[in-house]
Order: structure tokens, then C-alpha cells, then sequence
């Protein structure tokens, strides 16, 4: 049995942080039906790179869901959603703060369709005052939470992170959230709203950095690689020009270190001798560690080093790591076929893992599943469907 079976989620969201929550939920098992416009989702044409059309924007956080395309402006439309809101547990978003109430989505509005429904609100800010409206875009939260100063070379321009995390750490708490308030639900039997913001997940994820502030009163800065707190804690260079990282952290790993790399004298070195001692000299310590580094290519000092239990790996490109062996062992990359082509393609593995789970299903197309989930879940006939989409309430199929 998978971990939410029996669940049904209404996926509004639309871009990443909203989709990537519900691919989440798809990923413990809930069935999630995506809420499209018969527009479709912004996110499937993102350039530069598509797959039968899709963009792999859009297809890297939308595996496992039905896609219904619904005219929210239409009458008709709208009592479509209702028929479906009354029979599912739950309706995530990311909309900006004003426009649940507007579209009626707010919890307000749907509880009096379903006592049980639970709302996931995904926003950039605040919902009140002058941050109500702000645009949320990933980079912007970024430099505003405090992150992007914490990334980046020591005395050099901040940088953001490789990928959009203030959206998909967003998407995280908001599928957690989400598990969170059905939890309740099913004890109460009321539905509950859970709102998470994009900026507030970046500030709780400062953790450590934002404790030692309140205890110090000292403001963090970006240290590259190296670890504030541990040394040596960094990325090197072997010979061939190959990066690598260590971090033996404590006092007996820095000595099983120095003995691992033919140095036993550094666990001796008086600038060496404790993690204070490190820390305070981490300059020189680097600068010695690199020319030993220097004589021999990173994936032998890695085998060295791993042979002892020392934690130390090699820095991969996107290409190494999903065809590093963990990933295959995992099974973190997995091959769907496109049903309505019959085109093989590679998408990202379930992180969740328990004794029967099954890859999720491939993306779907604009308002692939709307027949199917009409007639399943809100037990409408033939004809009406047809009606609803004669209507423009409803669309099928239409690819984007």
C-alpha cells in the first residue's frame, strides 16, 4: 500500500515550486489530478529543450499526475471544479495572495463545498501589507533571505545556488505541510489551510548560520568550499586537475587523515592540533594540504581515503552523478515511455522509498485525462462531458 493511497490532490500549482509539491505528494502515492487551464500550464513551453513537444521544464516536476483542463471563468467550468473539490481531500496552489479568494480556492470558499478539504497556499512573501503583490521569482528570494551572501568565493560577488531552491525547498515544505494538515483532517474531520512562504523556508533553512548570529551577534559571511566551523572541510585539487572534497572532522579523524595521506606530523603540528587550532589556521592548513594533494590525481587520493572510512568524494558534474552507481543502485533515474508516442525518455527517480513502490507515470498532456476522471471520479456520462467541452467548460487532449 503506497503512503497516502486512497488521497486525491487537486494540483493548481503551476511553474515549479506548486507542481514540484504535487509530484512530491504523486511520489507517496496520492493520485493527483493537475488543474489546468485550457491554456495549460505555463511551464510547458519553457525553452530551450522539449521532448514531443513537452518542455523538460515542465516534465521534470509533473510525472504521476491526470491532467483535467477546467475553465475556472465558466459557469459550467466552475461546477465542474466544485463536483471535484467534493469528491478529493485536498487542493494545493501557488498563486499570489489575492488570487484564491477571487478564483474561490481559498478554504473559506471550498469548505463549504467539502467540510474535509485541506488547502495548500505556496507564496512568495506575506499575503498582507506591501509584500502582499511583491514578485516572488526564485533569484529574488535568493538574494533577499540572506542565501546568496552565504554563497560564493570569500571576498567575491555572491552567487545564487545552481538550481531554483528557494522554489523547490518552497515545494518541500508544502507537500510536508500538506501531509501535515490531512493528518489533522482525518482526525477532526474539519479540513485545514497550511501556508508556506518561499521567503520564510529560506530563513528557516539558515539554521546554524542564523543561530551563531543570535548567540555571537556576528553576520556570516560566504566562505566558498570551506566548512566556518570545521577544517579541513574544502574542495581540493589533485594533479590531474581533478576537484575533490574532505572533511575528516573531530580530532581522531584528523590524525587517521594526516596518517591516510603520509603526513602523520600535521596531527602534531601545533597550528593543527585541535579543531579550534584548525579553524584559526585554515589558511595555511589548505595551502599545505593542496601541494600534497598536488602530487597525485584526486580519484586516487579519494580510493585512499575512502578505504579508511574518511569521508572524502570526488566533485562530479550532472552527468557523473546520475551515472554515479549510488544513483543506479537507488534507482534515481528511471526510463517512462510516452504513451502517445512511444518515445522512451529518462526522468528522475523517487526519493521515497518502501517495499512495493512503482514508478510514477509519464507526464501528462493538456487535458489528457479529463474524460477519464469525469467519468471516475465525478461519475459523469458520455454526453455530458461531451456537452462541457462543446461548452469551452472543459478541454481534451489538446497538446502545448
Amino acid at each position: 500500500m503506497a503512503l497516502l493511497e486512497g488521497v486525491r490532490v487537486l494540483d493548481m500549482g503551476w511553474v515549479l515550486g506548486g507542481p514540484f509539491a504535487g509530484q512530491l505528494l504523486a511520489q507517496m502515492g496520492a493520485d493527483v489530478v493537475k488543474i489546468e487551464s485550457p491554456e495549460g500550464d505555463l511551464a510547458r513551453g519553457i525553452p530551450p529543450h522539449f521532448a514531443d513537444g513537452e518542455s523538460s521544464f515542465f516534465l521534470s516536476v509533473n510525472r504521476g499526475k491526470r491532467s483535467v483542463a477546467i475553465d475556472l471563468k465558466q459557469s459550467h467550468g466552475r461546477a465542474v471544479f466544485e463536483d471535484l473539490v467534493r469528491r478529493s481531500d485536498a487542493v494545493i496552489h501557488n498563486f499570489a495572495p489575492d488570487v484564491p479568494k477571487r478564483l474561490g480556492v481559498d478554504l473559506q470558499t471550498l469548505k463549504k463545498i467539502n467540510s474535509r478539504i485541506c488547502v495548500g497556499q505556496l507564496i512568495g512573501f506575506h499575503d498582507e501589507g506591501e509584500y502582499r503583490n511583491t514578485p516572488a521569482f526564485d533569484l529574488v528570494i535568493q538574494a533577499q533571505s540572506g542565501f546568496m551572501s552565504l554563497t560564493g568565493e570569500r571576498g567575491g560577488k555572491p552567487v545564487r545556488a545552481g538550481y531554483q531552491v528557494a522554489d523547490l525547498a518552497g515545494g518541500l515544505y508544502l507537500a510536508l505541510g500538506l501531509v501535515g494538515a490531512l493528518l489533522g483532517a482525518a482526525r477532526t474531520g474539519e479540513g485545514r489551510e497550511i501556508q508556506v512562504s518561499l521567503f520564510d523556508c529560506q530563513i528557516a533553512l539558515l539554521t546554524w548560520q542564523a543561530q551563531n548570529y543570535f548567540i555571537s551577534g556576528e553576520v556570516p559571511r560566504r566562505n566558498g568550499s570551506r566548512h566556518h566551523m570545521i577544517a579541513p572541510s574544502e574542495v581540493f585539487a589533485g594533479s590531474d586537475g581533478r576537484y575533490f572534497v574532505i572533511s575528516p572532522t573531530g580530532d581522531a579523524f584528523f590524525g587517521k587523515f594526516s596518517i591516510a595521506i603520509g603526513h602523520a606530523e600535521l596531527a602534531d603540528d601545533e597550528r593543527f592540533a585541535t579543531g579550534a587550532r584548525r579553524i584559526a589556521h585554515v589558511d595555511a592548513l589548505a595551502e599545505t594540504l593542496q601541494s600534497i594533494f598536488s602530487t597525485k590525481p584526486a580519484a586516487s587520493w579519494v580510493d585512499l581515503l575512502k578505504a579508511e572510512r574518511i569521508p572524502a568524494g570526488l566533485l562530479n558534474d550532472v552527468d557523473g552523478a546520475l551515472g554515479h552507481d549510488v544513483t543506479a543502485l537507488r534507482g534515481m533515474v528511471e526510463t517512462l515511455v510516452n504513451p502517445a508516442t512511444g518515445n522512451d525518455l529518462s526522468f528522475l527517480g523517487n526519493p521515497f522509498k518502501w517495499a512495493g513502490n512503482k514508478p510514477l507515470s509519464y507526464p501528462p498532456r493538456l487535458g489528457e485525462h479529463t474524460r477519464a476522471v469525469l467519468a471516475e471520479v465525478c461519475a459523469y456520462d458520455a454526453g455530458r462531458i461531451d456537452e462541457l467541452v462543446r461548452e469551452g467548460a472543459v478541454a481534451t487532449g489538446e497538446r502545448k
